[in-house]
Protein backbone atom coordinates (compact mmCIF):
# COMPACT_ATOMS: atom_id res chain seq x y z
CA UNK A 1 0.00 0.00 0.00
CA UNK A 2 1.30 3.22 -0.99
CA UNK A 3 2.07 5.91 1.56
CA UNK A 4 1.71 8.90 -0.86
CA UNK A 5 -1.02 11.43 0.79
CA UNK A 6 -4.84 11.34 -0.73
CA UNK A 7 -5.19 14.86 -0.75
CA UNK A 8 -8.41 13.96 -2.59
CA UNK A 9 -9.50 11.60 0.22
CA UNK A 10 -8.88 14.26 3.06
CA UNK A 11 -10.72 16.90 1.16
CA UNK A 12 -13.96 14.94 0.95
CA UNK A 13 -13.95 14.57 4.31
CA UNK A 14 -13.48 17.59 5.77
CA UNK A 15 -16.18 19.04 3.52
CA UNK A 16 -18.25 16.27 4.98
CA UNK A 17 -17.11 17.28 8.63
CA UNK A 18 -18.04 20.49 7.96
CA UNK A 19 -21.76 19.58 6.82
CA UNK A 20 -21.84 17.05 9.23
CA UNK A 21 -20.98 19.60 12.52
CA UNK A 22 -23.32 22.36 10.86
CA UNK A 23 -26.20 20.38 10.77
CA UNK A 24 -25.83 19.32 14.36
CA UNK A 25 -25.35 22.86 15.54
CA UNK A 26 -28.29 24.08 13.57
CA UNK A 27 -30.69 21.66 15.15
CA UNK A 28 -29.12 21.79 18.74
CA UNK A 29 -29.91 25.74 17.98
CA UNK A 30 -33.40 25.34 16.76
CA UNK A 31 -33.67 28.92 15.47
CA UNK A 32 -30.88 29.67 13.20
CA UNK A 33 -29.06 28.17 10.45
CA UNK A 34 -25.67 28.78 8.92
CA UNK A 35 -25.24 31.29 6.08
CA UNK A 36 -22.68 29.84 3.62
CA UNK A 37 -19.95 32.22 1.86
CA UNK A 38 -17.38 30.92 -1.02
CA UNK A 39 -14.57 32.45 -1.39
CA UNK A 40 -11.55 31.96 -3.49
CA UNK A 41 -8.03 33.04 -1.89
CA UNK A 42 -6.32 35.68 -4.06
CA UNK A 43 -9.34 37.55 -5.29
CA UNK A 44 -9.57 40.13 -2.73
CA UNK A 45 -8.14 43.91 -3.58
CA UNK A 46 -4.24 43.45 -2.17
CA UNK A 47 -3.75 40.22 -1.51
CA UNK A 48 -0.20 38.55 -1.63
CA UNK A 49 0.88 36.94 -5.26
CA UNK A 50 1.45 33.10 -5.33
CA UNK A 51 -1.99 32.38 -3.51
CA UNK A 52 -4.45 29.85 -4.67
CA UNK A 53 -7.26 27.97 -3.34
CA UNK A 54 -10.27 28.79 -1.58
CA UNK A 55 -12.55 28.23 0.77
CA UNK A 56 -16.53 27.93 2.59
CA UNK A 57 -16.87 29.78 5.61
CA UNK A 58 -20.26 29.25 7.60
CA UNK A 59 -21.50 31.56 10.25
CA UNK A 60 -24.73 31.17 12.88
CA UNK A 61 -25.11 34.69 14.12
CA UNK A 62 -27.23 35.61 17.05
CA UNK A 63 -29.45 32.27 17.19
CA UNK A 64 -31.31 31.44 20.31
CA UNK A 65 -28.12 29.05 21.56
CA UNK A 66 -25.13 30.02 19.68
CA UNK A 67 -24.25 33.81 20.10
CA UNK A 68 -21.63 33.46 16.80
CA UNK A 69 -20.67 30.10 15.68
CA UNK A 70 -17.99 30.04 13.16
CA UNK A 71 -17.29 26.56 11.32
CA UNK A 72 -14.49 27.20 8.51
CA UNK A 73 -13.45 25.38 5.33
CA UNK A 74 -10.43 26.00 3.76
CA UNK A 75 -8.28 24.40 0.89
CA UNK A 76 -5.25 26.73 0.21
CA UNK A 77 -1.42 26.94 -1.96
CA UNK A 78 1.08 28.81 -1.61
CA UNK A 79 4.49 29.45 -3.07
CA UNK A 80 6.62 29.84 -0.15
CA UNK A 81 6.12 29.08 3.40
CA UNK A 82 5.67 31.91 6.20
CA UNK A 83 7.84 32.23 8.96
CA UNK A 84 5.04 30.86 11.27
CA UNK A 85 5.41 27.40 9.78
CA UNK A 86 9.43 27.12 9.06
CA UNK A 87 9.50 28.46 12.86
CA UNK A 88 10.41 24.33 14.08
CA UNK A 89 10.94 23.32 10.42
CA UNK A 90 13.59 25.66 8.98
CA UNK A 91 14.67 22.83 6.18
CA UNK A 92 11.02 23.81 4.97
CA UNK A 93 11.79 27.30 4.22
CA UNK A 94 10.97 28.55 0.95
CA UNK A 95 9.57 25.68 -0.16
CA UNK A 96 5.63 25.70 -1.69
CA UNK A 97 2.83 24.25 0.13
CA UNK A 98 -0.79 23.01 0.58
CA UNK A 99 -2.96 23.17 3.60
CA UNK A 100 -6.51 22.19 4.31
CA UNK A 101 -8.56 22.23 7.22
CA UNK A 102 -11.66 22.89 8.77
CA UNK A 103 -11.53 25.20 12.36
CA UNK A 104 -14.77 26.00 14.33
CA UNK A 105 -15.46 28.53 17.81
CA UNK A 106 -19.05 28.44 19.06
CA UNK A 107 -19.29 31.20 21.39
CA UNK A 108 -22.96 30.58 23.11
CA UNK A 109 -25.20 32.95 24.38
CA UNK A 110 -25.89 31.38 27.89
CA UNK A 111 -22.78 31.41 30.36
CA UNK A 112 -23.22 28.39 31.61
CA UNK A 113 -22.39 27.06 27.97
CA UNK A 114 -19.19 26.71 27.75
CA UNK A 115 -16.34 27.98 24.54
CA UNK A 116 -15.69 25.65 22.51
CA UNK A 117 -12.85 25.20 19.83
CA UNK A 118 -11.81 22.24 17.36
CA UNK A 119 -9.55 22.16 14.23
CA UNK A 120 -8.48 18.97 11.76
CA UNK A 121 -6.04 20.21 9.39
CA UNK A 122 -3.78 18.69 6.98
CA UNK A 123 -0.24 20.19 5.95
CA UNK A 124 1.86 19.26 2.92
CA UNK A 125 4.98 20.69 0.88
CA UNK A 126 5.05 20.18 -2.68
CA UNK A 127 8.49 20.45 -3.96
CA UNK A 128 9.03 20.84 -7.56
CA UNK A 129 12.40 19.26 -7.52
CA UNK A 130 11.26 15.68 -7.88
CA UNK A 131 11.66 14.88 -3.83
CA UNK A 132 8.71 13.32 -2.12
CA UNK A 133 6.61 15.64 -0.14
CA UNK A 134 6.79 16.54 3.62
CA UNK A 135 3.09 15.73 5.48
CA UNK A 136 1.48 15.77 8.57
CA UNK A 137 -2.24 16.25 10.28
CA UNK A 138 -2.74 18.66 13.27
CA UNK A 139 -5.69 19.31 15.05
CA UNK A 140 -7.99 18.53 18.30
CA UNK A 141 -10.88 20.22 20.81
CA UNK A 142 -10.83 21.97 23.87
CA UNK A 143 -13.47 23.37 25.62
CA UNK A 144 -13.53 26.91 27.90
CA UNK A 145 -16.04 26.82 30.17
CA UNK A 146 -16.84 30.53 32.44
CA UNK A 147 -18.59 28.70 34.79
CA UNK A 148 -17.39 24.68 36.24
CA UNK A 149 -19.18 21.87 35.96
CA UNK A 150 -17.10 18.56 36.80
CA UNK A 151 -19.55 16.36 34.84
CA UNK A 152 -19.42 18.24 31.65
CA UNK A 153 -15.18 18.11 31.98
CA UNK A 154 -14.95 14.33 32.49
CA UNK A 155 -17.54 14.29 29.67
CA UNK A 156 -15.73 16.21 27.15
CA UNK A 157 -12.34 13.95 27.56
CA UNK A 158 -13.73 10.64 28.24
CA UNK A 159 -14.89 10.98 24.75
CA UNK A 160 -11.50 12.54 23.97
CA UNK A 161 -9.90 9.79 25.05
CA UNK A 162 -12.19 7.16 23.51
CA UNK A 163 -11.75 8.05 20.11
CA UNK A 164 -7.96 8.03 20.66
CA UNK A 165 -8.30 4.89 22.48
CA UNK A 166 -7.84 2.55 19.72
CA UNK A 167 -4.52 3.97 17.85
CA UNK A 168 -2.83 3.02 21.69
CA UNK A 169 -3.13 3.51 25.11
CA UNK A 170 -0.52 6.70 25.32
CA UNK A 171 -2.30 8.83 22.49
CA UNK A 172 -4.77 10.45 25.01
CA UNK A 173 -1.93 11.46 28.00
CA UNK A 174 0.31 12.95 25.22
CA UNK A 175 -2.24 14.52 23.31
CA UNK A 176 -3.94 16.39 26.53
CA UNK A 177 -0.88 17.25 27.87
CA UNK A 178 0.16 18.78 24.58
CA UNK A 179 -3.60 20.48 24.79
CA UNK A 180 -2.89 22.08 28.44
CA UNK A 181 0.43 23.38 27.18
CA UNK A 182 -0.65 24.63 24.45
CA UNK A 183 -3.62 26.75 25.39
CA UNK A 184 -1.80 28.24 27.86
CA UNK A 185 -2.17 32.40 28.27
CA UNK A 186 1.87 32.73 29.11
CA UNK A 187 1.16 36.42 29.68
CA UNK A 188 -1.40 35.70 32.20
CA UNK A 189 0.15 32.70 33.69
CA UNK A 190 -2.82 30.74 33.60
CA UNK A 191 -4.69 27.96 31.27
CA UNK A 192 -7.79 29.19 28.72
CA UNK A 193 -10.03 26.02 29.39
CA UNK A 194 -10.15 22.73 30.67
CA UNK A 195 -8.35 21.19 27.73
CA UNK A 196 -9.02 18.56 25.82
CA UNK A 197 -6.72 16.79 22.89
CA UNK A 198 -3.98 18.82 20.47
CA UNK A 199 -1.41 17.39 17.98
CA UNK A 200 0.81 18.77 15.27
CA UNK A 201 3.18 17.75 12.66
CA UNK A 202 1.65 14.22 13.08
CA UNK A 203 2.20 11.42 10.58
CA UNK A 204 3.75 8.66 12.65
CA UNK A 205 1.51 5.92 11.60
CA UNK A 206 1.62 6.88 7.86
CA UNK A 207 -0.53 8.26 5.87
CA UNK A 208 -3.54 5.80 6.37
CA UNK A 209 -3.42 5.72 10.18
CA UNK A 210 -2.85 9.00 10.74
CA UNK A 211 -5.57 9.84 8.69
CA UNK A 212 -7.54 7.70 10.49
CA UNK A 213 -6.57 8.97 13.66
CA UNK A 214 -7.71 12.81 12.77
CA UNK A 215 -11.15 11.58 11.60
CA UNK A 216 -11.57 9.63 14.92
CA UNK A 217 -10.97 13.36 16.84
CA UNK A 218 -12.49 15.39 13.99
CA UNK A 219 -15.68 13.28 14.55
CA UNK A 220 -15.99 12.96 18.54
CA UNK A 221 -16.46 16.52 18.54
CA UNK A 222 -20.40 16.25 18.45
CA UNK A 223 -20.56 13.82 20.54
CA UNK A 224 -18.50 15.44 23.46
CA UNK A 225 -20.07 19.08 22.52
CA UNK A 226 -23.45 18.79 21.85
CA UNK A 227 -24.90 16.54 25.26
CA UNK A 228 -23.10 19.49 27.08
CA UNK A 229 -25.03 22.12 25.10
CA UNK A 230 -28.03 20.52 25.71
CA UNK A 231 -27.56 19.85 29.49
CA UNK A 232 -26.83 23.68 29.88
CA UNK A 233 -28.24 26.15 27.56
CA UNK A 234 -31.74 26.11 29.17
CA UNK A 235 -30.02 26.79 32.57
CA UNK A 236 -31.80 30.49 34.50
CA UNK A 237 -28.78 33.06 34.38
CA UNK A 238 -28.43 36.53 35.24
CA UNK A 239 -26.97 39.87 33.94
CA UNK A 240 -23.73 39.62 36.39
CA UNK A 241 -23.63 36.28 34.94
CA UNK A 242 -23.40 37.58 31.47
CA UNK A 243 -21.20 40.04 32.99
CA UNK A 244 -18.53 37.25 33.64
CA UNK A 245 -18.88 35.54 30.36
CA UNK A 246 -18.03 38.76 28.94
CA UNK A 247 -14.98 39.11 30.66
CA UNK A 248 -13.80 35.28 30.59
CA UNK A 249 -14.10 35.92 26.92
CA UNK A 250 -11.34 38.68 26.49
CA UNK A 251 -9.08 35.41 27.53
CA UNK A 252 -10.25 33.77 24.59
CA UNK A 253 -9.38 37.10 22.42
CA UNK A 254 -5.83 37.48 23.76
CA UNK A 255 -4.90 33.91 23.28
CA UNK A 256 -6.02 33.66 19.69
CA UNK A 257 -4.22 37.20 18.80
CA UNK A 258 -1.49 36.89 21.01
CA UNK A 259 -0.48 32.91 20.92
CA UNK A 260 -2.47 31.11 18.27
CA UNK A 261 -0.26 29.24 15.46
CA UNK A 262 -3.06 28.74 12.93
CA UNK A 263 -4.04 32.93 13.82
CA UNK A 264 -0.26 33.94 12.96
CA UNK A 265 -0.03 31.44 9.71
CA UNK A 266 -3.25 32.72 8.54
CA UNK A 267 -2.29 35.96 8.42
CA UNK A 268 1.61 35.64 7.75
CA UNK A 269 0.48 33.45 4.11
CA UNK A 270 -1.76 36.42 3.40
CA UNK A 271 -5.23 34.67 4.28
CA UNK A 272 -8.53 35.76 4.21
CA UNK A 273 -8.54 38.15 7.26
CA UNK A 274 -12.31 37.35 7.75
CA UNK A 275 -12.61 34.38 8.02
CA UNK A 276 -9.14 33.69 10.13
CA UNK A 277 -11.16 36.21 12.64
CA UNK A 278 -14.69 34.59 12.70
CA UNK A 279 -13.08 33.16 15.84
CA UNK A 280 -13.49 36.28 17.45
CA UNK A 281 -16.51 36.47 19.63
CA UNK A 282 -19.05 39.42 19.09
CA UNK A 283 -18.70 40.99 22.71
CA UNK A 284 -16.48 40.88 25.22
CA UNK A 285 -14.76 43.30 28.18
CA UNK A 286 -11.75 43.93 30.03
CA UNK A 287 -11.62 44.98 33.33
CA UNK A 288 -8.78 45.96 35.04
CA UNK A 289 -7.43 44.02 38.13
CA UNK A 290 -10.66 42.41 38.63
CA UNK A 291 -10.57 39.68 40.89
CA UNK A 292 -13.53 36.92 41.66
CA UNK A 293 -14.28 37.05 45.29
CA UNK A 294 -13.36 33.81 47.30
CA UNK A 295 -16.07 31.53 47.95
CA UNK A 296 -17.83 32.41 44.82
CA UNK A 297 -19.06 30.28 41.41
CA UNK A 298 -16.45 32.31 39.47
CA UNK A 299 -13.60 31.90 42.19
CA UNK A 300 -14.17 28.55 41.60
CA UNK A 301 -13.49 28.42 38.25
CA UNK A 302 -10.03 29.38 38.72
CA UNK A 303 -9.13 27.52 41.72
CA UNK A 304 -11.00 24.05 40.63
CA UNK A 305 -11.04 23.93 36.77
CA UNK A 306 -8.35 26.26 35.17
CA UNK A 307 -5.15 23.67 36.22
CA UNK A 308 -4.36 20.86 34.73
CA UNK A 309 -6.50 17.78 35.88
CA UNK A 310 -7.28 14.27 34.89
CA UNK A 311 -10.58 14.90 34.04
CA UNK A 312 -11.36 11.51 31.88
CA UNK A 313 -10.42 9.52 35.68
CA UNK A 314 -12.46 11.10 37.90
Amino acid sequence: MSDAPDLSAVKTYLLGLQDRICAALAEEDGRETFRTEEWTRGAEAGSAPGLGGGGRTRILAEGAVFEKAGVAFSHVTGAQLPPSATAHRPELAGKPWVAMGVSLVIHPRNPRVPTSHANVRFFSTTPTDGSAPVWWFGGGFDLTPCYGYEEDCVHWHRVARDSLAPFGPDYYPNFKKWCDDYFFLKHRGEPRGVGGVFFDDFSALGFERSFALLRAVGDAYVPAYRPIVARRKNTPTSEAERDWQLYRRGRYVEFNLVWDRGTLFGLQSGGRTESILMSLPPLVRWDYGRVPAPGTEEHRLHADFLRARDWANL
